[in-house]
């Protein structure tokens, strides 16, 4: 029965709103000691005494992950359900920190997405400072503000799947919510004011210049002037290199406009050539004077091959012998006929040219046994 939701409660997100808690951790809430002997008998007004001792926040510690009293009164407001009113009184409590963090985070679980960007995202300028207790039993400080931003932007906060939300740009582009407006933005206003008056109005370069170096000695403001006058010479020298530069260019662009139209003049004068010889037309001075140029260095060219078939002939009159034959030739008979004697006196020995078939037949057998030749 202690463990049962209040009758009068109403469905959350269409369940019991206890199931908004995950049932093993439930299971371990339930069997807490603070939870059957401090959360027993709670109702809405005494609950907050109750939130006045919290001193840490968080959800499941130690190695069976044991539940915090944080944790154990989210449970009893979701089991006895409290009205919204005294759920935003929680979030506007400025005294007790505790307080005011167990309602958003009731809130949040429970609350519409108007409700939640409405109560909580103004919880974003309080900067106390918190203890949050982590599972392996040691303290974290945090702030309030992270874990409001935890509460808006994470999917889980204390060990609880938190409940999807809509993003707030889409709630505002329904009109259900106006554009947030950071407390900040008043500050950065004021800033932009500051050093839009501390600004010089003199907008003069030179005379601000002039009124610094006023009043100094003559050494400097000549330094200056000869600072000033290096500036300007090396300036003219950079003008002058790029006006050499640029003038180079455009000659040089001018050449290579100039030879293109001589091609482009050769090359039509060529074609117009072609077509007169076949047309019969006129020849022009100045293709009968390219052509006759041409034919000098075509009988130029005759005759230096002329002259080198010429040496080429006397060469090879050198080195024919009085008989007429290439000595080539010559060389190459050489050891032929020396291979035929050869083969005669072999024969001569091994007696194969004997006149009887018979006995020259009997001696190539014996000269490929390697035997002496019969002797008749």
């Amino acid at each position: 029965m202690a463990n049962r939701t209040d009758p009068s409660a109403k469905s959350i997100h269409g369940t019991n709103p206890q199931n908004l808690v995950e049932k093993i951790l439930r299971s371990k809430i339930y069997q807490n000691t603070y939870w059957k002997e401090q959360c027993f008998g709670l109702t809405a007004e005494t609950l907050v005494d109750k939130a006045m001792e919290l001193d840490h926040l968080g959800g499941t510690h130690g190695g069976n992950r044991k539940p915090t009293p944080f944790i154990c009164l989210v449970m009893k407001m979701l089991q006895i359900q409290p009205d919204k009113e005294i759920v935003v009184e929680f979030i506007k409590n400025e005294d007790y920190k505790y307080v005011r963090i167990l309602g958003a985070f009731y809130l949040r679980l429970t609350g519409t997405d108007i409700d939640v960007y409405r109560y909580l995202e103004p919880l974003y300028n309080d900067y106390r400072k918190l203890r949050r207790k982590l599972g392996d039993g040691k303290y974290s400080l945090t702030h309030v503000d992270e874990v409001i931003d935890e509460l808006l932007t994470k999917d889980y906060s204390c060990d609880i799947a938190l409940p999807r939300i809509k993003k707030r740009l889409t709630i505002e582009a329904i009109g259900a919510l106006e554009p947030r407006k950071s407390a900040l933005e008043d500050d950065f206003e004021e800033e932009e004011e500051k050093d839009e008056d501390e600004q010089p109005m003199d907008t003069d370069v030179g005379g601000h210049e002039k009124d610094y170096y006023r009043g100094q000695s003559p050494t400097k403001e000549r330094e200056r002037d000869r600072k000033r006058d290096s500036h300007r010479h090396r300036d003219r020298d950079v003008d002058r290199e790029y006006e050499r530069d640029y003038d180079y260019e455009r000659e040089r662009g001018r050449g290579r406009d100039r030879d293109r139209d001589r091609d482009r003049y050769r090359g039509r004068d060529e074609r117009d050539y072609g077509r007169e010889r076949r047309g019969g037309r006129r020849r022009s001075r100045s293709r009968s004077r390219s052509r006759s140029k041409d034919r000098k260095e075509r009988g130029r060219d005759d005759g230096e091959e002329r002259r080198r078939r010429h040496g080429r002939d006397r060469d090879r009159d050198r080195d024919r012998d009085s008989s007429g034959s290439p000595r080539r030739m010559q060389d190459d008979v050489k050891p032929a006929k020396k291979k035929k004697e050869k083969e005669k006196e072999k024969k001569k020995d091994d007696g194969t040219d004997h006149p009887d078939p018979e006995i020259a037949e009997a001696n190539r057998i014996r000269a490929s046994l390697g035997l002496k030749p019969l002797r008749p």
